[in-house]
């Protein structure tokens, strides 16, 4: 629901953070995210790929794993800056293991698991980056 909702106000450039523990979500909420903006087709988790690119009918979505990486100068061989173009969301997961090395992102989601294992629950931090639509539907949720 959240990953639709949210599909319904996101427009390029952006730059959305996926947090949460293993097996809580983050590559699920994008599939829905993913489908919401138009695609049709099958999303793979990018865990050893490390990025995916998917087109839509407005631009271009970039998804990134970075859990596989050891140390935060390994961004840069993933060649990151090339996908910064006007018309990309970019969304990542686990972009805390290369702290401070990204750009600030305009949305971040964490995905929480409750103590006893069911549902979850999702908490959302808007940054200052973020146009109109974004932050009206984000004061309104």
């Amino acid at each position: 629901m959240w990953a639709t909702a949210l599909a319904a106000v996101v427009q390029p450039p952006e730059i959305i953070f996926l947090e949460g523990p293993l097996g809580a979500g983050k590559t699920t909420f994008f599939r829905y995210f993913l489908k919401a903006l138009g695609f049709t087709g099958y999303a793979k988790s990018p865990s050893f790929t490390l990025i995916e690119t998917y087109v839509v009918p407005f631009c271009t979505v970039v998804h990134i794993d970075l859990y596989r990486l050891n140390q935060a100068n390994e961004l840069e061989a993933l060649g990151l800056s090339d996908y910064l173009e006007e018309e990309v969301i970019l969304v990542v997961e686990w972009a805390d293991r290369v702290q401070n090395q990204l750009l600030k992102p305009t949305l971040l989601c964490n995905i929480k698991i409750p103590t006893d294992g069911m549902g979850r629950s999702l908490e959302m931090q808007l940054s200052s980056l973020a146009r109109p639509a974004l932050r009206t539907w984000f004061e309104n949720i």
